[in-house]
């Protein structure tokens, strides 16, 4: 499937910005109209890259609208981590770097977690948060300790033997158009994980995943270090929307990446929050339904 004019048309613009120790590339839809209403802000999943919410942006209408890409994915710097914190400090500081106020914020899955510690540290500059099935687990299961490593011992996590050199975009597209979970995304949306997900190759043809597979590894064995993102639940005033996705099994696998991870006690730990719960999608929410996360985020 080949992109239309119009969605050409409505390309992003690409910019870098140092922050935090690390150089962050976000895009930027509609520049022009900054400070005639709320600015939206978008933060991706595990794996993922800003491009991935492009078929959401298309359908807020005329709004000043910016995604970022988290280090370590998509054209932002390959630096490591060790524990979630950074994702949350690195996006503070990105919004107080670019002056971004009255914001609505946007959060998938890590996204949503590192959305709710920007909200609190720069608790004046955003005016509500939509966390779609947001990475913040029960209470009880944050260790300071190395979680995966702890329940896999000596391995690394699945993802960093995931396939990692493609001929092209088309080759990635038509690899993935019939394998779930990227079978159930929108079509358009797939497109847009595949063309902008992969970089060229530094050595010979070809390309490579923007996000690489021991980092993304690392992202997954890191994930439970946070706990204290349960000080920033507690500490966010404004209104605050989880789209929690479907409940997962009782015997869920390691490698189940449909269901959700969303704490359901969640809703009740932040002073003002709202669940939707829906029941019949996956944790790829954003890349199976835009129009229904775009309406969400728009406030309908």
């Amino acid at each position: 499937m080949k992109r239309s004019e119009t969605q050409a048309s409505q390309a992003p613009t690409e910019h870098r910005v140092r922050v935090n120790g690390v150089e962050l590339a976000f895009f930027e839809w509609r520049p022009d109209l900054r400070g005639r209403d709320a600015p939206i802000l978008f933060t991706h999943a595990t794996g993922f890259h800003a491009r991935v919410w492009d078929q959401t942006i298309r359908r807020l209408g005329e709004r000043h609208v910016i995604a970022v890409d988290q280090r370590g994915h998509g054209r932002s710097e390959k630096v490591p981590i060790d524990h979630w914190r950074v994702f949350g400090e690195d996006l503070a500081a990105l919004v107080c770097e670019l002056d971004l106020r009255d914001l609505i914020g946007v959060g998938h899955s890590m996204g949503g977690h590192a959305m709710t510690e920007a909200a609190v540290a720069c608790a004046d500059r955003f005016q509500r948060l939509v966390l779609v099935d947001p990475v913040i687990v029960s209470p009880d299961t944050y260790s300071d300790g190395d979680w995966m490593t702890a329940l896999m011992g000596d391995d690394m996590h699945p993802t960093f033997r995931r396939k990692n050199s493609f001929a092209s975009p088309d080759e990635m597209f038509e690899r993935f158009s019939n394998r779930p979970p990227y079978s159930d995304f929108d079509p358009l949306a797939l497109r847009d994980y595949c063309e902008h997900g992969l970089l060229p190759a530094e050595k010979g043809d070809g390309y490579v995943l923007a996000c690489q597979p021991e980092f993304e590894a690392s992202v997954y064995m890191t994930s439970r270090t946070n706990g204290a993102v349960y000080d920033s639940v507690r500490a966010v005033e404004i209104p605050v929307v989880i789209l929690r996705a479907k409940s997962p099994p009782p015997d869920r696998d390691l490698m189940d990446f449909v269901s959700s991870p969303t704490w359901p006690g969640l809703v009740h730990e932040f002073k003002n929050g709202r669940e939707v719960y829906l029941a019949d999608h996956t944790h790829f929410l954003p890349m199976e339904a835009p129009e229904l996360v775009a309406g969400y985020v728009l406030g309908a």
